[in-house]
Formats: C-alpha cells, sequence, structure tokens
C-alpha cells in the first residue's frame, strides 16, 4: 500500500486539480478576514440550529457541536458516475445476500461462505427464516464507508447497513454552503442533494405491505437521549412524517398503530432508527423499554414494514466484509467495480500470526465494533496499547480483523494554523426501493487532528460539504 496520502486539490507537482481550479481561484480572490467571519456565521448557525451528536462516557457534557469546514471535497461527474455503478452493484448484491441468509442458502450450498459464519455471527437473527419482505429488500438505507488510497484508487472500508447516520449533516452542510457562498453555486453545475427527503419517503413508500390505501411512514427513535436524536427529529420534518417513541404505538390484530390526538393511526412503514435488540420485548430483549411489544409478530405478518431489516446487521459485520466481493461474483457474475481493502481475519491461524507480528503497521478492529471505537491504529499507537489489545485478540481471535494502514487521501482544511491537509473518507447513502438511488456525493468526514486517520466525530471529526460536478 502507498504511504504517501493522495491530495484531492492538488497533484503532486503542486498544480490545481482541474475540479478545484474554480475554488482554488475562488480562495486566492477571498481575502481572510471574510472567511473568517464565513466560518464564524457557519459556527454560530449550527449552534442555533442545534445540531449536535452526543458522546457517549464523557464526563465533561454528551452533546457536541459537530465541527463544519467551509473548504469542499469536489468530485469530477466520471468519477462520480464510476462509484455510482460501483455502490448499486455493491448495495444490490449484499440485499440478495441476504435474502438467501434467510432462505436457501446457496451460497453455502455452492461452498462460497461456510454455514458457521452465518450461524455463529452474533448478528444472525434466526427468526427472520423463511421470512419474505417486500421486494426482498432488507438494506433500504446503506451508508458505504469510501476511502481513496495514494494512487488515487477508491476501496470501500465498510458496509453500514443497520442505522446508518450522518445523512442529516450532508443536507445541512449544503443548505450551510449555498447560504454562505451562493457566487460559487451560480458559477458552477454542482449536483444537488437537498433532494434526498423526497427519495427517502418515496422508497419507503414504494416498500408498503398494502397497496388499496396511502401508506403511512414513521421515523422510529430511541429518544432524544440517543447521540443521532438530531438526525431522527430532521428527517421526520424534512419528510412530513411522524417522528415516535416505542410508547406512542400499539399492535392489535397484527396491525401496528399509531397514538394520535383523533384516535389511533395505522402504521404501514417505520423507518426505525433503533438497533434489533430493542425493537420487541416480547422476541428480543425483554427488558426494552424502548420497542413495541407484538411488533415483531406484525412485522412476520407482513402488516407493517420495518427499514432497514430485522437481521441486517448479518450482512455490516466486519467479518462478512471479506466475502463481499465473492457475494458480486457469485450473486451478479460480475467482477467488483469498487474494491474491498485487503484484510486479514483473524479466527485463520495465519492470519493471526501476521497481525500479531505487525501490530504497528495494521489497523486492528473489533468485527462487531464502530463509532471509531474498538480499533487500534497500528502506526500511531503505543507499546503500552499494542500489548494491551495483543491480550484482547489472543483472547478471542475471531473477534478481530486487520487491514493495512491506508494513506487516506487529504483535503485542504480550515485549521487553528490556517489551512492545512486533513485525512478525509466519503459515505454516500444508497436508497434501495422499487429502483436502487442515491444522491450525488453523500457525507465527507475529516479527521481534524494532524496526522490521524480516525474521522469519526466521537473520535474528534469534523466534516465537509460534497460537491459532485455536473458533466
Amino acid at each position: 500500500m502507498p504511504t504517501v496520502a493522495y491530495d484531492e486539490m492538488r497533484m503532486p507537482d503542486g498544480t490545481v486539480r482541474s475540479q478545484y481550479a474554480f475554488f482554488a481561484d475562488w480562495l486566492d480572490r477571498t481575502s481572510p478576514e471574510r472567511i473568517k467571519q464565513k466560518r464564524g456565521e457557519a459556527e454560530r448557525a449550527f449552534h442555533r440550529l442545534g445540531i449536535t451528536f452526543a458522546v457517549y462516557g464523557e464526563d465533561a457534557g454528551t452533546e457536541r457541536l459537530i465541527p463544519f469546514d467551509i473548504i469542499p471535497r469536489i468530485v469530477p461527474a466520471v468519477e462520480w458516475q464510476m462509484l455510482e455503478a460501483g455502490l448499486r452493484q455493491r448495495v444490490t448484491a449484499l440485499n440478495m445476500f441476504l435474502t438467501d441468509v434467510f432462505h436457501d442458502r446457496n451460497i453455502v450450498k455452492a461452498g462460497v461462505m461456510a454455514e458457521e459464519r452465518i450461524l455463529g455471527n452474533a448478528q444472525y437473527r434466526p427468526e427472520m427464516m423463511g421470512m419474505n419482505v417486500p421486494a426482498g429488500i432488507y438494506a433500504h438505507i446503506a451508508g458505504i464507508d469510501l476511502v481513496r488510497a495514494g494512487e488515487g484508487e477508491y476501496y470501500v472500508l465498510e458496509d453500514n447497513l443497520r442505522v446508518p447516520s450522518g445523512v442529516s449533516y450532508m443536507l445541512e452542510n449544503r443548505k450551510m454552503m449555498m447560504r454562505l457562498f451562493p457566487e460559487l453555486f451560480s458559477t458552477q453545475l454542482i449536483a444537488p442533494v437537498e433532494h434526498y427527503p423526497d427519495l427517502l419517503l418515496e422508497n419507503l413508500r414504494g416498500v408498503s405491505p398494502t397497496t388499496d390505501e396511502q401508506p403511512t411512514v414513521a421515523i422510529l427513535t430511541p429518544g432524544p437521549f440517543n447521540s443521532a436524536y438530531f438526525e431522527h427529529a430532521f428527517l421526520a420534518q424534512q419528510m412530513g412524517v411522524e417522528l415516535v417513541e416505542g410508547q406512542d404505538l400499539f399492535v392489535q390484530d397484527e396491525h401496528v398503530y399509531m397514538r394520535t390526538t383523533h384516535g389511533p393511526q395505522r402504521l404501514h412503514v417505520i423507518y426505525r432508527r433503533l438497533d434489533d435488540d430493542y425493537i420487541d420485548p416480547l422476541v428480543f430483549r425483554n427488558d426494552s423499554m424502548l420497542g413495541v411489544p407484538g411488533l415483531f409478530g406484525a412485522y412476520r405478518a407482513g402488516n407493517v414494514t420495518l427499514a432497514n431489516a430485522v437481521g441486517t446487521g448479518i450482512a455490516d459485520d466486519k467479518s462478512m466484509y471479506p466475502f463481499v466481493p465473492d457475494m458480486i461474483r457469485f450473486y451478479l457474475s460480475e467482477e467488483p467495480i469498487l474494491s474491498n481493502v485487503p484484510t486479514y481475519q483473524l479466527r485463520k491461524p495465519d492470519d493471526l500470526q501476521y497481525a500479531l507480528d505487525h501490530m504497528a503497521e495494521l489497523v486492528i478492529k473489533e468485527v462487531h465494533g464502530a463509532g471509531g471505537y474498538g480499533m487500534l491504529v497500528g502506526p500511531a499507537s503505543t507499546t503500552a496499547e499494542r500489548a494491551d489489545f495483543r491480550e484482547r485478540i489472543l483472547a478471542e481471535p475471531a473477534k478481530y480483523i486487520a487491514q493495512p494502514t491506508l494513506a487516506l487521501s487529504t483535503c485542504p482544511t480550515f485549521v487553528d494554523a490556517g489551512i492545512a491537509p486533513r485525512h478525509i473518507d466519503l459515505r454516500p447513502y444508497v436508497l434501495s426501493g422499487k429502483t436502487v438511488s442515491m444522491c450525488p456525493g453523500g457525507l465527507t468526514r475529516v479527521a481534524l487532528r494532524e496526522g490521524s486517520l480516525v474521522v469519526n466525530s466521537s473520535q474528534g471529526g469534523g466534516t465537509k460539504d460534497t460537491w459532485v460536478l455536473g458533466a
């Protein structure tokens, strides 16, 4: 793997890349005072709107303003066309895999994957076996994390199919940039993203279990203490649907109803933003106060659609990630357009030994980890941290994977010292309904700490607007 980061804005000789030419020119012509003023405006607006996220386990208050950088990540049209084709292919194959997992398991019969990889997975839900979901779609909303390495090649870092978050930041970042710098949008063809809520609502209505009435959609949230509550409320408001908690719903005759001031109203589609374990205390965790008793029974009876489907977690588990290229070949008879990062599966003795011998060079992750937690970034780790992680790996090797430390691409970013390169990734949001669709771009996350490769907001990361240029 290359160790020199790919610069999104400039070529190795310092020349500005063509897609950034207009922005570099604008930057040169704009005074530092005006830029400072605009950055202050953005920060005040985000404070006023309450665009925050929660950090768990910290004493210094749970709510934080998500840092926003005004230098956009710019993607040329031809590049996006390749990414879009690769994302469609990948999400289509993942949905086919999920259908197969809970039905015939042809991928096991063909010898592509061992059955214990499925049955032994913590995210496997035997309750879903043999159940048909509308249109065969399990992952209605997928967030696929992409990174770019030293030669400019893209890799899929991970697939998020349970409750992928962050799309509200994508939408608010765009609104902010259009408000702060209208002159840039008036002179360039920048693909829009503001239609995402309409696209999402259309897709959700498209997987309603009934066609004889206008489907009613609601967003089910764990409540205001959830780290992504801002997003739950934001999307409900943008789509014009109700934001509900478990206590607002009840099940009668295997149908789900929402309590309203006008009496009970039937729900057809629930965009749920809580994990499988908490959705129904009669089937999963019996101590859950967040879910709805009887919800899973109504779901199995085909009277309500849950998005994403129960059991999607088995396809975004990091222990399944190495098999996705094989899924694409098996289900679609195509070669993957987007590559995986080479991955060592530490349940394999040879891979385990390699990882233990090269801990200082690798990124090691828990297969169920998320949010930048449960991982070791070898080059940035101390001897003590590696020793501690080594003990954890040896205790349960199957819980970990390891990958080379990619030199993630960098984008110029405003920091305290001025403009400096910072590492970034990209999370496009892929919607599956009657068709597979997505807004051009996605959420660009940026590691604000110098040299850091961890872009998660919970680990000190921020966000940028992502501009896909028109053809």
